[in-house]
């Protein structure tokens, strides 16, 4: 994607269109996987591809190897307050319809 300057609200709306296309994509392959497997492979690639950027950004080794730490902190702590955003969401639909989400 080209550097075109987006408002925070397009930015917003891009994200959660880029999250819906993988989460398609997930259930797409949950046909035919196990779910976990998918899971897994989906945080694979997650880090695979945030390592990635982070050495895209550096000049060179020296400059990656400094970046290291900084993004291995902003990458987990943006899992974790991801991950009990979803845990939440989850836990009100076993509270408003007293069954698992499916």
């Amino acid at each position: 994607m080209s550097e075109n300057i987006m408002t925070d609200e397009e930015l917003d709306t891009h994200f959660r269109e880029l999250v819906d296309m993988f989460i398609d994509q997930a259930n797409e392959l949950a046909e035919h996987s196990n779910r976990e497997n998918i899971g897994l492979a989906l945080l694979h690639a997650a880090s695979r591809y945030n390592a990635f950027v982070v050495s895209a950004h550096a000049s060179g080794l020296s400059e990656y190897e400094k970046n290291i730490k900084g993004a291995r902190t902003f990458f987990l702590s943006q899992y974790e307050e991801m991950l009990d955003q979803n845990f939440a969401d989850y836990k009100k639909v076993f509270q408003e319809n007293g069954t698992k989400p499916q």
